[in-house]
């Protein structure tokens, strides 16, 4: 599993995704800090890789498209830092790796995980 973390992101947690064995790049380390999200998305479809956002604007602009990928994490929970929001990606992998090999936008919440599968439908 492959991971494009976006701009609000800590880029350090690139560093402990690939120590926990998850291969991880940062938007800004690829020259796309200040990319709109609908460029991201399509580098993340063309790297094969799971954009991991805190940003709702990419599970909108999935389901007007109507695509079936990349897969998108949504993180919605404040405050992470690097170290944190890497053990949560481990663990969130660990639950939904197969959903997102296939399509699926993730949301990641204190209290749980949701999965809807792509395409979404309107």
């Amino acid at each position: 599993m492959r991971l494009l973390l976006d701009q609000g992101l800590p880029r350090s947690a690139v560093l402990h995704l690939k120590n926990a064995g998850i291969e991880a790049a940062h938007v800004g380390d690829r020259g796309l800090a200040t990319a709109s999200d609908s460029k991201i998305l399509d580098f993340g479809r063309q790297e094969d890789r799971v954009v991991v956002t805190l940003d709702a604007d990419f599970h909108a602009l999935l389901a007007l498209s109507g695509v079936t990928g990349p897969s998108v994490i949504r993180i919605r929970i404040e405050g992470l830092r690097a170290e944190g929001l890497a053990t949560l990606l481990v663990d969130v992998l660990k639950v939904c790796r197969d959903d997102l090999m296939k399509g699926a936008v993730v949301s990641v919440t204190e209290s749980g995980v949701r999965i809807r599968k792509l395409p979404l439908l309107r």
